[in-house]
């Protein structure tokens, strides 16, 4: 169990901190950012039960509905509206770049209780695959949406445009990514392409962020 539970929570730790890393000038308090993570986990069960539900109910039987609506729009919401609730007011958030620590943070601890309870049901050896997709998506997916919800803080006049694409911009790509991978007997083939532009698109925002973190600084401290 030990064995499974570490598997389970190393990849987000690593990809956390990494992102947690790069923030040049202030990082944010660990606390803040653990409570972030732990806020993420803990939307696992109320999503779960939702999901179940429409399964039970038999609700969307096309994927384009379980792909966008089922997992895509309902944990994407729901990890945007913890984020709006609990950290875009909070004087800590005042950086660009904080929004992508966060917003990765949530999606990581999502994402990290998540892998748990699936390596649990179905073994250790879907570590590594795990770490590689659903893992490594959700934290690209929370970079996107922290880097709009900075945009939106930080842009006080178009701020409702960057808030819209902080929610819409990870349900898209999100319902894609599932798409794929229920549409296709030979998903690795299309979702290898997928992972390698999100990761491109994720970190180029990312770059962006810190930045305009920069550009920021040099202009208070010049």
């Amino acid at each position: 169990m030990f064995g499974i539970i570490s598997a389970g929570i190393a990849p987000g730790l690593a990809i956390l901190s990494y992102f947690y890393l790069k923030d040049q000038y202030e990082m944010e308090p660990l606390t803040m950012v653990f409570r972030s993570f732990i806020f993420g986990a803990l939307l696992v069960f109320p999503i779960m039960f939702i999901q179940y539900v429409m399964e039970v109910e038999g609700l969307f039987h096309s994927p384009v509905l379980q792909a966008f609506v089922a997992s895509g729009l309902l944990e994407e919401f729901f990890k945007w509206f913890i984020f709006y609730v609990t950290i875009y007011s909070h004087f800590h958030f005042d950086e660009h770049y904080d929004g992508i620590v966060y917003g990765v943070s949530v999606s990581l601890g999502f994402a990290t209780l998540e892998n748990i309870l699936y390596l649990i049901a179905n073994g250790v050896e879907f570590a590594l695959g795990r770490a590689l997709l659903p893992v490594s998506s959700h934290a690209l997916f929370g970079v996107l949406m922290g880097y709009y919800f900075g945009k939106g803080k930080f842009s006080p006049s178009q701020r409702l445009k960057w808030l819209s694409f902080s929610l819409f911009i990870p349900f898209l790509l999100h319902g894609l990514y599932d798409f794929i991978i229920l549409t296709n007997e030979d998903w690795k083939f299309w979702v290898t392409p997928f992972m390698i532009f999100l990761w491109a698109f994720g970190l180029h925002k990312a770059k962006k962020a810190r930045i305009m973190n920069r550009q920021s600084f040099e202009t208070f401290s010049g």
